[in-house]
């Protein structure tokens, strides 16, 4: 399990704001684990987020991420009781070898780190793989090996891997990082369906094959990696 040294003191401004948001947010959304919750109290979310979102780090809103690449769509944050949920469905234990994909400025990648044995992050975004690189240094986790590269290919020169977490939704093109979990490896997204709606999802895989089961409904716009290809009509 990874290490860092930003653990919560009594001279730190955000502990209090840490704390409601894990009292009133996360356990009322029946998060119970134990080194889940200790970790997110441990972890400043504003230390991970741009100046501009830095007041609303705790509130229980996703939060848009302007893009760094030209015509690229915004990037939207799930609000921490649903990351915090989804990670609680995916079971991290500290033999895990887990990518975080989407990783942004690396807030959900410091959860992990202090959870799982070994970190890979990946995102696609130049802007934000330097904030997500400069963030992860900052906070003593120079461990996690950052990757910048397309989302849907995922990390195939690490894999496999025991845990895939997808800070935020899907639609599509999940076949590459599927094939990139060992067998017994779970990964966690939101994944938008035929019908419209968006559900947490877990999915395990067994003997080579990989099957979901829904966890909770979890509203949030899909990755533009993970869109399904556009379609026309005549």
């Amino acid at each position: 399990m990874m290490q860092n040294a930003g653990a919560p003191g009594l001279a730190d401004p955000s502990a209090l704001a840490r704390r409601t948001m894990v009292d009133c947010q996360i356990r009322t959304f029946d998060v119970t684990d134990a080194a889940l919750l200790a970790r997110m109290l441990a972890v400043p979310r504003e230390r991970f987020l741009p100046a501009g979102l830095r007041l609303l780090a705790y509130s229980d809103a996703s939060l848009q991420l302007q893009p760094g690449a030209p015509g690229a769509a915004p990037r939207s944050l799930p609000p921490p009781l649903i990351l915090a949920r989804l990670l609680q469905s995916a079971r991290v234990m500290a033999s895990d070898k887990a990518l975080v994909v989407a990783a942004a400025g690396g807030y959900s990648t410091a959860l992990v780190a202090g959870l799982a044995g070994e970190v890979v992050a990946l995102e696609a975004d130049p802007a934000l793989f330097r904030e997500l690189r400069a963030n992860l240094d900052g906070f003593g986790l120079g461990g996690v090996r950052a990757l910048c590269g397309p989302l849907a290919a995922g990390a195939p020169d690490e894999a496999p891997f025991d845990l895939i977490v997808i800070d935020g939704a899907v639609a599509a093109h999940l076949a590459p990082l599927l094939g990139q979990l060992s067998d017994g490896g779970r990964l966690v997204t939101i994944l938008r369906l035929a019908d419209g709606t968006a559900k947490a999802v877990r999915y395990d895989k067994a003997a080579g094959a990989a099957g979901y089961r829904i966890l909770f409904d979890a509203p949030a716009p899909v990755l533009e990696a993970f869109a399904p290809a556009a379609e026309f009509t005549f």
